[in-house]
């Protein structure tokens, strides 16, 4: 018997060597399975144990919300409802100093819940925001950094995409994760506000005052009424249905879907053209992760099989390493991993470790759930691989990736504040899910 250590450095070596070679994360993960059955499964027997996974791992009523948050955010996109809820929220902000720069947060906090999707979040407001703030002369940190910043939020509040995936992959209560998501993603926003005010205080030059145009109270009031209260009504539909018990996160998400479509057609922007390119986004994204789920069963059977998940847990209990220097150690293999891997593909190699690690220090697993998710999201912005710095390289044209990750860098020492604040307070993350669980 190979010694777990040897048997988990097989296993993610083939992994990240397939990836190396550019085979996309579904078909590298099912590759090193068909190799890891023969070693560790019994070869004929194993490839039998494979296929059977495979079936069972899609044939799972709790990974329906996945496809119905894709759509439903794709919808908010390619109906034009998403400019629309940045038009307004930048006139209610008036002549507030850095105003465009709490627009990014408020607006981009608004378009997570609403969209689920970080990178389309990222660029689309680089695309629709950055041009403007730079127009005005707002420094890279008070422009690119909210942008990239609230763009990852969309990984921690719900309807999350990613957390339905982990919650499945996990076997979690996907509506608890998805609540215990909702209080540290808002801190989150909250806390990037702060860091805007702090900087527009210490350096006022880096946003500059310019006018704008004066709006009445009446007239705020009527934006607010007509513009918001319907993006609420979509919130309360997918979110609300969940926290009182009237629908499953499966029935919430597809009542998300027809919300979005009420509310487009309320401000008139449903139309057939914007409905067929939601749909075909939707496919493609959902096709791609319905693979790398359907990889992710077997792959988590065979850290188990060769003993290399239960002897992890074992050396890590035998060195009586404390819980916050495991957590750090999980952070950076987080961070390593989201250099160089997407979301979905960090989760399916961390998850079949991560979990019962956890557990066996008595961490609650929806807590940890949340901290994985944080930390993906940190990863997409992480200097000098992350996803999303390259995304917004598209939308400024011309920015070096050095100048995006100085921008990005105050934001991510701001997610880390909050990961020590839930560590040492994790109710704040259990609060929802508990009042859920009732």
């Amino acid at each position: 018997m190979m010694p777990w250590y040897a048997s988990m450095g097989l296993m993610i070596g083939l992994i990240l060597s397939l990836m190396a070679l550019r085979i996309p994360v579904a078909f590298a993960f099912l590759l090193a399975n068909v190799i890891g059955v023969f070693i560790f499964m019994g070869g004929h027997f194993g490839l039998v144990q494979l296929a059977a996974n495979a079936s069972e791992s899609l044939m799972n009523y709790a990974l329906l919300p996945i496809p119905l948050f894709i759509l439903m955010g794709e919808l908010f996109f390619h109906t034009g409802i998403a400019e629309r809820v940045f038009f307004v929220v930048d006139r209610l902000m008036g002549r507030v100093r850095g105003r465009l720069s709490y627009v990014a947060i408020g607006g981009g906090t608004l378009f997570s819940a609403l969209s689920g999707s970080s990178l389309g979040n990222v660029a689309m407001m680089g695309s629709s925001m950055y041009p403007e703030m730079r127009r005005i002369g707002y420094s890279d940190t008070l422009s690119i950094g909210p942008i990239i910043a609230t763009g990852g939020l969309a990984a921690i509040i719900p309807p999350s995409g990613l957390a339905v995936v982990l919650g499945s992959l996990a076997s979690l209560d996907v509506g608890r994760l998805l609540l215990a998501g909702l209080v540290p993603g808002v801190l989150l926003a909250l806390g990037y506000a702060a860091l805007v005010w702090t900087l527009t205080i210490i350096r006022p030059q880096t946003a500059p005052d310019y006018d704008v145009p004066q709006t009445s109270g009446r007239e705020k009031l009527r934006l607010a009424v007509v513009n918001l209260l319907p993006m609420m009504f979509i919130i309360f539909m997918v979110m609300g249905l969940i926290v009182l018990g009237i629908a499953t996160p499966t029935e919430a998400a597809a009542f998300g879907v027809v919300a979005v479509m009420i509310v487009a057609a309320f401000f008139r922007r449903l139309s057939l053209h914007a409905v067929a390119r939601a749909a075909e986004s939707a496919m493609k994204i959902s096709g791609m992760i319905f693979m790398i789920i359907l990889a992710s069963t077997t792959f988590s059977q065979i850290l188990a099989m060769s003993g290399a998940t239960r002897g992890l847990v074992g050396w890590v209990n035998g060195i009586d390493a404390s819980l916050p220097q495991v957590l750090v150690a999980m952070a950076l293999v987080l961070l390593l991993f989201g250099a160089f891997l997407e979301p979905v593909g960090i989760m399916l190699l961390t998850i079949p470790v991560f979990l019962p690690l956890a557990q066996s220090y008595g961490l609650d697993p929806l807590w940890m759930g949340v901290f994985i998710l944080i930390f993906i999201e940190l990863g997409l912005a992480t200097p000098p691989f992350g996803m999303a710095l390259f995304v917004m390289m598209g939308a400024t044209e011309g920015k070096s990736i050095l100048a995006i990750s100085r921008a990005v860098i105050p934001y991510l020492l701001c997610t880390l504040g909050l990961v020590v604040v839930i560590s040492a307070y994790p109710q704040i993350v259990l609060f929802l899910p508990s009042l859920a669980g009732r």
